[in-house]
């Protein structure tokens, strides 16, 4: 899926800005570690970027922190999900005090929706 070049610089910007919840879990995710499925992070595709994506399993997995309750976040995280349902990838949202209290099941939770393709 292709991005816009606008969105491909915002991506690599993000890269470089991870939250700590991101980080810790791209450590579980990167080099093919789970399950030998490889994630991307910050992964641009279309006008969004995602937190991470597995190609082989089309999984968005996205890390939410507070942030996503507010305002009209919700709606915004809706109108997104579904237009990469449209495209066929699924979204797996991640509270990010799941990430950060409970590691091992956050990753199992990833575990379980990439294999579910």
């Amino acid at each position: 899926m292709e991005a816009p070049k606008g969105t491909r610089r915002i991506a690599k910007l993000l890269r470089r800005r991870m939250t700590l919840p991101e980080v810790l879990l791209w450590v579980q995710l990167k080099g093919r570690k789970l399950d030998g499925l490889q994630f991307r992070r910050q992964h641009p595709v279309g006008d969004y970027v995602l937190d991470f994506y597995c190609a082989a399993a089309k999984l968005c997995v996205e890390v939410d922190g507070q942030g996503h309750d507010a305002a009209d976040r919700p709606e915004r995280d809706a109108e997104r999900d579904d237009w990469l349902s449209s495209q066929g990838v699924r979204t797996l949202r991640l509270s990010a005090a799941l990430v950060l209290s409970d590691m091992d099941a956050a990753v199992q939770t990833v575990r379980a929706a990439a294999l579910e393709s």
